[in-house]
């Protein structure tokens, strides 16, 4: 039985928090027959259900907990992206509508919306409010919370032809679809049927990767919870003594504070870096004096336990919840000793305490987020395998990643790895496996989230990738793009009555870059532009690939430093459509025109990049 990375009906009761109640949502009349049927309401599987919802399909959009939004409204409000040119699409229309709601509720210049840098960075509880009332404006999308897949009917020929969920009383739904997407971050939908799939890593020769071990193994990325706190003294609740608390498990941190290689419960990122303390306030901060918590990048103590991960993604509920209530113990546990332990020196304790949870996040969990940070679970084994090769640098030295002429989405963030091992007491030991590589903006093809052979399933989250590779793509921006996108080939294959391996990622393509989804990283050709369409279709004929070369060296050089671990744009990036379109490069660009069948007396007259790009793309939309 396939089950869900959350835990069973009785623990749940315990560890599931309440959400804003959207009334127009939760009684919507239900069917048994959706056009699109998504599991899994994270940032990824609600655009893939917005996406089809827009063009009018039926869609199901179902979710194991009460709370819908995976991480972005558990605790993840400090999201992973290098630039902020590199944010599109669905995300970026998200991260709009956030800022416009600091906007309206507290001015335009007020500190919350200044804060929200652009809306990127909101409270759990505004990431949340904004997610349904997307959802809201869908009338064709019936969203269903605390709903545990249970079973999946699949023929002969690979076809899914309905889920059956089972809600919190144990009473039975089944639901037939046409498509079906898995948005959960486990692949649970994929695995119950029948997708092969990877946990663990792989050797580094099976795919040429430096990055991975030397011999494969079952080890995945350490989860830990991202906490939400604050410093606020009328907002912050100090920590609780978590369920199965044993002091003695945290004693070995007298020691460490002893001999100073633990200096401070939690680090202010503002100050730099350290590996002296346990919990990462993430910089900047959130809105409202909150703060996004996070596990410390080789840090002496750490939140993530990957000894005990491994189990996770093909656990049972069982299993899951025992994971669950570890970290709890730990993360909790941890924050609760050096705040009120007799023996923790008094000016680490008072350091300690000025840190607590938020009285208005969670309020119905002891204000701690009901979803544990599952950084990487089952990856499934489809038409293509994103590896470390496709966030290598391109031919010839170029600036740019490898080009991908099936690409459906893009991302800027390299790969990075928390830890897939620890060695050692969980106090006092160390994280292996860790990583964290510099990379130039790459492309995501489409292969990445299809089966090879089940016709009627798309895999946006737990998409098709080596470990390495998954390590670059598991952020929430990438997956809402990978989601948008699977909502699109969906709404193809319906159309067009036609299993979803063989859509043409032009075709997905072509609609993602009229609602402002880009495919290829252009830092100065935003999705409001009028020439971004056009522009973004050129890239993703190759037209902007060699336009620049840098030494091996330099590959993946950011921009100048803006703030924590955001840039401005990466260098050489730019199409400047201004430019003159000079010899060598007029050569290039017709050449590649002529290939796809383009050609008229505009492109010879063309005087500029920006005046060849819009006229070759006119060329096609005239054909139309």
């Amino acid at each position: 039985m396939p089950m869900s990375r959350f835990v069973p009906a009785a623990i749940l009761s315990l560890l599931i928090a309440g959400f804003l109640p959207c009334v127009s949502l939760a009684d919507r009349p239900q069917k048994q027959q959706y056009n699109v049927v998504v599991i899994g309401a994270t940032p990824c599987g609600i655009a893939a259900a917005v996406s089809a919802g827009r063009t009018g399909e039926s869609v199901l959009l179902v979710e194991p907990t009460s709370r819908l939004g995976g991480l972005m409204t558990n605790g993840l409000s400090h999201p992973d992206f290098r630039s902020f040119e590199a944010l599109t699409g669905f995300y970026k229309e998200f991260a709009d509508r956030v800022l416009a709601y600091y906007a309206k509720e507290y001015g335009a210049d007020s500190p919350q919306a200044k804060t929200s840098l652009g809306g990127t960075h909101a409270e759990p509880r505004v990431n949340l409010l904004v997610f349904q009332q997307m959802l809201a404006e869908l009338p064709n999308i019936t969203l269903l919370t605390e709903r545990q897949l249970d079973r999946v009917d699949v023929g002969a020929d690979h076809r899914i032809a309905s889920v059956t969920l089972v809600d919190r009383q144990g009473d039975e739904q089944t639901f037939a679809g046409k498509v079906f997407v898995d948005g959960t971050y486990e692949g649970d939908l994929m695995a119950a049927a029948g997708v092969p799939f990877s946990v663990g890593r792989e050797a580094a020769a099976e795919y040429g990767e430096s990055l991975a071990p030397a011999q494969s193994d079952d080890c995945v990325q350490g989860y830990n919870f991202r906490l939400t706190m604050t410093d606020q003294p009328d907002n912050r609740v100090l920590a609780a003594k978590p369920e199965g608390y044993d002091r003695n498990d945290f004693l070995p941190l007298l020691k460490l504070l002893e001999t100073k290689k633990l200096k401070s419960a939690a680090f202010r990122m503002t100050d730099g870096h350290t590996t002296a303390a346990i919990y990462k306030v993430q910089d900047p901060n959130l809105p409202n004096g909150k703060f996004d918590i996070n596990d410390m990048s080789r840090g002496v103590v750490r939140l993530s336990l990957p000894q005990i991960n491994n189990a996770w993604p093909t656990g049972d509920a069982a299993t899951r919840a025992e994971i669950f209530a570890a970290h709890v113990r730990h993360n909790v546990g941890i924050l609760y000793f050096l705040q009120n332990d007799d023996e923790v020196p008094a000016d680490i304790q008072a350091g300690a305490r000025e840190f607590g949870f938020c009285r208005d996040e969670f309020v119905d969990n002891n204000h701690l987020p009901v979803q544990l940070y599952v950084r990487e679970a089952r990856r499934m084994k489809g038409k293509s395998i994103f590896t470390q090769a496709d966030v290598s640098q391109g031919d010839d030295n170029d600036v740019r990643s490898h080009f991908a002429p099936d690409a459906i989405a893009m991302g800027d963030y390299g790969p990075n790895c928390h830890g897939t091992d620890h060695e050692g007491p969980t106090i006092g030991g160390k994280h292996t496996g860790e990583f964290y590589q510099l990379a130039a903006p790459y492309q995501i093809p489409y292969g990445v989230i299809l089966p090879k052979q089940h016709p009627n399933l798309l895999v946006p989250c737990a998409m098709s990738a080596s470990h390495v590779g998954f390590c670059a793509l598991r952020l929430e921006p990438i997956w809402a793009s990978l989601g948008e996108a699977a909502g699109v080939a969906a709404c193809i294959a319906i159309e067009e009555n036609s299993p979803v391996q063989p859509i043409d990622p032009a075709a997905i393509r072509a609609r993602l870059h009229a609602v402002g989804g880009a495919t290829l990283y252009v830092s100065d050709v935003p999705r409001n532009h009028a020439d971004f369409a056009a522009v973004q279709w050129w890239g993703s004929l190759g037209g902007l690939h060699g336009l620049h070369q840098v030494d091996s060296d330099q590959y993946g050089k950011r921009g100048p430093h803006l703030r924590g671990q955001y840039f401005a744009a990466f260098p050489l990036h730019a199409v400047e459509l201004d430019q003159p379109l000079d010899g060598p490069l007029r050569q290039a660009w017709q050449e590649l025109a002529a290939q796809h069948g383009i050609t008229g007396k505009k492109l010879s007259a063309a005087t500029t990049r920006g005046e060849f790009i819009r006229a070759a793309h006119q060329s096609t939309q005239d054909k139309r």
